[in-house]
């Protein structure tokens, strides 16, 4: 059986990227960029080559879909190329090829990371609602994906989405009794030191969404507003750091450390639970728990197009998009639970995806992640500003100074 590995993701690129000055330019290779959708055909005049690049580790979910795609419409699309990168990498590429007038890369598929660097730069095509018609499949999002959509503004199209966290996950031989408040957490922290862990948020979905989700937690006044509006978070980290030995760079040492016995628990997601289990990362008989009066910070990943993409693939990516939003092709997010469950639409339940994903759904899932996902509410993650203020004072009052690589 084959199971795909998990990417951290370099979250820090905000910080980066943001800096970079917006420009656009034509595309050298395939004409000019159409400027409006009247310009863009419902199917290229020929069949084209897509060129795509994963900056989020989305193609673990989506490439079969796009693959089956090519397949099944070779009228529009004759060949495509996959690329990965990473977040601030991507922005520096794609404004370097429209600097140069010559934009190679048709597709982008990113989190939230790229897609607020993007937007911000101005380096993509603004998709909605000038091409709304012809993506339809938006219309059957699940509310949380929705809510994750508005925060595209437009530029991009979710594909994939995951209620993600915050968890703590531990082995019950070690912890038979695990924190269930966050003051149980910090009160184990105090007894046992150095056997709490999560990584550094800016590098870590785990460790990101630890962070988002603790002002919902602990009652802040307003978890939108690190600046302003997390004194309890603030605090609470503070007193915490104090029995946490150093923190990793990215999320894989942390699941590695709780492999080896080196931590007690860890920062977790639903994602992050499943996948690693499922590789043999992590023990298979490791549990999660969620702390009370928890709130979901969603996530999603994106579809967008940059600037200076030609008419006809751009009708290209449109008609794949939409594709990717069928009911069919959204069961294939279930993966190997890398995003679970990945599918952002309505409707699409385990008994659809390929057998590989429901084999692996079925022995890795967990029974009590339906009642989770239905009982709890979900809040959007912080937008590009606002996350790059907390990574910012995280690593300045927190637990910059003890972040070690591995």
């Amino acid at each position: 059986m084959k199971i795909h590995k998990r990417r951290a993701l370099a979250a820090l690129g905000i910080v980066t990227a943001l800096a970079l000055t917006a420009c656009s330019a034509p595309d050298a290779d395939d004409g000019d960029p159409a400027e409006s959708s009247d310009a863009v055909p419902e199917t290229p005049s020929e069949p084209v080559t897509l060129n795509i690049l994963d900056v989020a580790g989305n193609l673990q979910l989506t490439q079969g879909m796009i693959e089956s795609f090519v397949e099944e419409n070779p009228d529009i699309v004759s060949e495509v190329t996959f690329e990965t990168s990473t977040s601030p990498e991507m922005a520096g590429k794609v404004k370097a090829q429209q600097d140069a007038g010559r934009i190679n890369i048709d597709l982008v598929l990113t989190g939230n990371d790229g897609l607020s660097a993007g937007v911000e730069q101005d380096l993509f095509i603004e998709l909605i609602p000038q091409f709304e018609d012809r993506l339809t499949g938006m219309q059957d999002y699940l509310e949380p994906a929705a809510a994750m959509q508005e925060l595209a503004q437009g530029y991009g199209t979710v594909v994939t989405y995951y209620p993600s966290g915050p968890l703590i996950e531990f082995d019950p031989e070690t912890v038979p009794d695990p924190p269930t408040t966050a003051q149980e957490l910090l009160d184990y922290a105090k007894a046992n030191p150095g056997t709490i862990q999560y990584a550094r948020p800016a590098n870590s979905g785990p460790g990101r969404t630890l962070l988002m989700g603790l002002p919902y937690i602990l009652g802040d006044s307003d978890p939108k507003d690190p600046e302003n509006g997390w004194d309890k978070t603030w605090a609470y980290l503070a007193e915490l750091d104090k029995y946490i030995e150093y923190y990793p760079s990215a999320t894989t040492p942390t699941m590695t450390n709780l492999a080896n016995g080196s931590a007690d628990i860890i920062a977790s997601t639903t994602g992050w639970d499943i996948n690693p289990r499922a590789l043999g990362t992590v023990p298979a008989g490791v549990e999660v728990q969620a702390l009370d009066d928890f709130t979901w910070v969603t996530d999603a990943h994106y579809a967008v197009v940059p600037q200076g993409v030609s008419a006809d693939k751009q009708a290209a990516v449109l008609a794949l998009i939409e594709w990717m939003l069928t009911p069919e092709q959204q069961a294939k997010a279930y993966d190997a639970g890398y995003f679970y469950p990945g599918p952002a639409i309505k409707d699409v339940t385990l008994d659809m995806a390929p057998e590989e994903s429901q084999q692996v759904i079925e022995k890795f899932g967990r029974d009590e992640y339906a009642d989770l996902i239905a009982d709890n509410p979900t809040a959007t993650p912080l937008d590009a500003e606002a996350l790059v203020a907390a990574f910012d004072r995280w690593d300045r009052e927190i637990g910059g100074d003890k972040v070690e690589e591995e």
